[in-house]
């Protein structure tokens, strides 16, 4: 039994259909503008615009801080919060919690 008279490839007899074939498989896997080539850059786009938004969010967290630091209650409160700062008459007390200790624990 040939090739060529198997059901299967039956349609590939006509040459509209071979040609039409091989110009898909082209396209599809070999072309500069291949469906792979648009595939991989879509996932390149799609991570980089979620990278974008994060970006936004962390730029408006920013602002947020900078106008909280730019008030005088704003700069005293973060100034008493990170660097234990004080007024010439008070007195600070740092209270820890155990659970709140960063320990190294022995191995």
């Amino acid at each position: 039994m040939s090739i060529l008279k198997h059901k299967i490839f039956k349609p590939f007899k006509n040459i509209f259909i071979l040609i039409l074939a091989v110009f898909i498989v082209w396209m599809l896997f070999f072309d500069a503008n291949s469906w792979l080539i648009h595939h991989e850059l879509n996932t390149d786009i799609d991570a980089l615009e979620s990278e974008k938004e994060y970006y936004k969010k962390e730029i408006e967290k920013d602002n947020k801080a900078i106008k909280a630091l730019s008030t005088e209650e704003g700069l005293e409160k973060f100034a008493r919060e990170e660097y234990y700062m004080k007024r010439d008459n008070e007195e600070i007390y740092i209270i820890e919690y155990e659970d709140s200790l960063k320990t190294k624990k022995d191995d």
